[in-house]
C-alpha cells in the first residue's frame, strides 16, 4: 500500500490550514501554503501513530483529485504495513516476538512509526508475515 494521503488546504488571512479527510486526526498549519504542507508530513505520521497505538487499521488514502498529497517516509510506511499485516493475521506483539526471537517491547517499537528503527528489522518482521517491501523512486513534483 502507498501511504500517501491527499490534503485539503484552507488559506485565510491569518494563516493556512492543512487537513486530511482520510485521517481526521491530522490537522496542521503555517503562515504559508508551503509551510503548512511541509508540516503536514509530521502531522500525518503523528496522527497515524494513534491508529497503531489504539490497535486500529490504518485508513486507506482516497484519490487526490488534484489536491496536494502528503506521504510518510519509507521506514514509517514499512512500520504501518507491519501494523496492518499483524492486525490482518490476528497476531499479537508477543506472538510475532516469538517468531523473531524478540520481546514484546521490541516488536511494539517496530510497529511504532514515531520510534527510530532499522529498516532491516522491520523488513524481517514483514517477511515473517509473508510480506515484502518494495520501494519505487519517481521524479519529484
Amino acid at each position: 500500500m502507498r501511504y500517501a494521503f491527499p490534503v485539503d488546504v484552507d488559506e485565510a488571512a491569518d494563516g493556512v490550514t492543512a487537513l486530511c479527510p482520510d485521517v481526521p486526526e491530522m490537522v496542521t498549519g503555517g503562515a504559508t501554503r508551503g509551510e503548512a504542507l511541509e508540516r503536514a508530513a509530521d502531522a500525518l505520521v503523528t496522527a497515524l501513530s494513534l491508529y497503531v497505538e489504539d490497535g486500529r487499521p490504518v485508513p486507506r488514502p482516497s484519490a487526490a483529485h488534484g489536491r496536494p498529497v502528503v506521504s510518510v517516509t519509507v521506514l514509517e510506511a514499512a512500520k504501518l504495513a507491519l501494523h496492518d499485516a499483524m492486525l490482518a493475521a490476528g497476531l499479537s506483539n508477543v506472538e510475532l516476538g516469538r517468531k523473531l526471537g524478540l520481546d514484546e517491547k521490541s516488536v511494539r517499537r517496530l510497529r511504532d512509526p514515531l520510534h527510530r528503527s532499522h529498516i532491516g528489522a522491520v523488513e524481517a518482521a514483514l517477511r515473517a508475515l509473508g510480506k515484502r517491501v518494495e520501494v519505487s523512486v519517481r521524479e519529484a513534483a
